[in-house]
């Protein structure tokens, strides 16, 4: 989910998303290591080692768990810095528990001068992590304007700003091209104002009629990025400092579901809401 420079973008529960820090001319960058779909072999020794630390099953009550997530609220300067089309709440028609599963419903109804209502729900202030496997199984919306979001943002954002703070894109797609999935990392010196970015997108078929499993493994040295067991694409950390790979520092994970904006387009089809982005659960390893 990307984020606008020297845009303070705030919200009435008083989570800020601060500006970026004027940067300088970025230095050429090696090409991003693009690993070619394949299922990998028997985990490493090391990763079967890695222990359950945190997890949502979405099994409990009819509201999400409020010592594990937070809402960003409202729209955002400039649309949460993406000139997003809808009105973030924490309402129950905008994120509730229903059948074991989160459901995240965008919805035609005005508020707040927008026509579109969603939800935005994030572990900052609650939870963050540095390093470690992090598994969310999501089904996605479908339909021309949707944009579903797993991601996860530096927990130094108030302090440095976007992109310094490092931004992690688990998983996004927009219904403007169905089922294609993105991934990304952004940082001070390689982010997409700067058409810089470590970044790739590919074709996983079925992901808006099926529960898949978005899973990030994330180390010191690299970042993989999976969907169920095939490995899509890797980020390396090639040495070059924290300005190239900040992800040497605890993140907060984000969940939302945006309608329009710079990624998703501003065509919207209104016949189809209420749409929902539904996850089983969101489950980290160390």
């Amino acid at each position: 989910m990307r984020l606008l420079p020297l845009t303070a973008i705030l919200s009435i529960v008083s989570l800020s998303f601060c500006a970026q820090k004027d940067a300088a001319s970025p230095t050429p960058t090696p090409t991003p290591v693009v690993t070619t779909p394949s299922t990998p072999s028997t985990p490493s020794v090391t990763d079967t080692a890695k222990k359950l630390v945190w997890s949502d099953e979405f099994d409990k009550g009819t509201r999400p768990d409020t010592t594990k997530w937070a809402y960003n609220i409202g729209t955002g300067q400039g649309g949460w810095g993406n000139n997003e089309m809808e009105y973030y709440t924490s309402d129950s028609t905008n994120a509730r528990i229903e059948n074991g599963n989160l459901v995240i419903e965008a919805r035609k109804e005005s508020k707040g001068g927008k026509n579109y209502t969603s939800a935005r729900m994030l572990t900052q202030g609650k939870n963050t992590w540095t390093y470690g496997r992090f598994e969310i199984r999501a089904k996605l919306p479908k339909g021309l304007g949707t944009w579903p979001a797993i991601w996860m943002l530096g927990d130094n954002i108030d302090k440095v700003g976007w992109p310094t703070c490092g931004e992690i894109d688990i998983m996004e797609e927009v219904g403007k091209v169905p089922n294609e999935i993105n991934w990304s990392a952004h940082s001070k010196m390689l982010n997409w104002p700067l058409g810089t970015q470590k970044t790739y997108k590919t074709t996983v078929a079925g992901v808006t009629d099926d529960f898949h499993v978005y899973k990030l493994n994330w180390t010191k040295d690299f970042m993989q990025f999976y969907v169920d067991d095939t490995l899509y694409y890797t980020v390396p950390n090639d040495g070059r400092g924290t300005d190239y790979y900040p992800f040497v520092a605890p993140q907060f994970l984000i969940l939302n579901f945006a309608v329009g904006g710079n990624m998703a387009g501003f065509v919207v089809d209104d016949s189809i809401f209420p749409a929902r982005m539904e996850v089983d659960y969101v489950r980290v390893y160390q």
